[in-house]
């Protein structure tokens, strides 16, 4: 069946969360002071990426809510029994910082309209709509998705088949008519496989010939390369305009 419509990742896919989580977070803790036995801002950075990967997978898997892992973050960096409103201002004051540094990646724009005539697309992302939304929409991008599904409405997470079949159900589309991309390759490219979808993992740091890399997902290194993959490996669409 030809791919109709691809369904997006956002953080580190089209948005570059990294650099933007990273650099807001310096100036955060140098703006706020050192905590938790950190000896620089790079040392408490290394914390609070560790720190977060873990209270993420908790709420990934239904321990806790949105807001509860922002504020259970907190807590564990500063290593203080904190009040919600304490933890919840204390995280207010780094997304100030975080926010400022918000970017797309070049190849995002590009790739999303050279789809656009013969694709529909939509978002589906672990985080919650009220923030994917509002960073599309500043970034310019929100426009062109005609669905947005976020982990924290839906009530699942990726690479759940229940949050990519929310996907396809809200675009009107059965799975195989559906792609899905991506930069994890369990989470993202893997399990829109099981769930019946094209996944395709978005190795922008081409970290494919790594041991313990899975050598039997659909890869592409970047963006540019997307519209030929799907028109090569579905018979739908047109050669890529762009890269």
């Amino acid at each position: 069946m030809p791919i109709r419509a691809v369904l997006w990742d956002v953080d580190d896919t089209l948005f570059d969360f990294t650099t933007a989580d990273g650099q807001g977070f310096v100036r955060h803790v140098t703006a706020e002071g050192l905590a938790g036995g950190s000896e620089s801002a790079d040392q408490a950075l290394g914390r609070w990426q560790l720190i977060t990967a873990r209270h993420w997978q908790r709420f990934a898997d239904g321990a806790t809510d949105y807001e509860g892992q922002r504020r259970d973050r907190v807590r564990e960096f500063l290593g203080e029994p904190l009040s919600d409103a304490e933890a919840s201002a204390w995280f207010a004051r780094y997304i100030t910082h975080y926010e400022a540094s918000w970017a797309l990646f070049p190849d995002a724009t590009p790739a999303v309209v050279a789809l656009a005539p013969g694709y529909r697309q939509g978002i589906l992302s672990n985080s919650s709509s009220v923030h994917q939304e509002r960073k599309l929409r500043r970034l310019g991008l929100r426009d062109h998705f005609e669905v947005l599904l976020c982990a924290a409405e839906l009530g699942v997470s990726k690479p759940a088949a229940e949050a990519f079949l929310a996907g396809c159900e809200a675009l009107g589309l059965p799975p195989a008519e559906v792609a899905y991309v991506g930069d994890q390759p369990e989470i993202d490219a893997r399990g829109a496989d099981e769930a019946g979808l094209f996944g395709i993992w978005l190795d922008r740091r081409g970290t494919a010939a790594g041991p313990g890399i899975p050598p039997d997902l659909r890869r592409i290194i970047g963006l540019a390369e997307l519209p030929a993959l799907l028109a090569a490996n579905t018979g739908f669409g047109a050669p890529s305009p762009i890269g």
